[in-house]
């Protein structure tokens, strides 16, 4: 729990220190996108993995 919330306080902070509205926005953006990407990729995974698939 300590390492979420320390994760959470370095996420806030960095982007109180981008002033541009518009580069401050499309930096969220891109980091939620990234980590839905992430998890997608991880999802794939984890099927791949237990339904057998053969990695060769």
């Amino acid at each position: 729990m300590k390492t979420l919330l320390l994760f959470k306080e370095i996420y806030s902070e960095a982007f109180k220190a981008i002033e541009n509205f518009f580069v401050r926005r499309f930096f969220k953006g891109f980091a939620w996108f990234s980590l839905i990407m992430f998890l997608v990729v991880l999802y794939a995974f984890v099927y791949r993995l237990l339904t057998g698939f053969p990695f060769d």
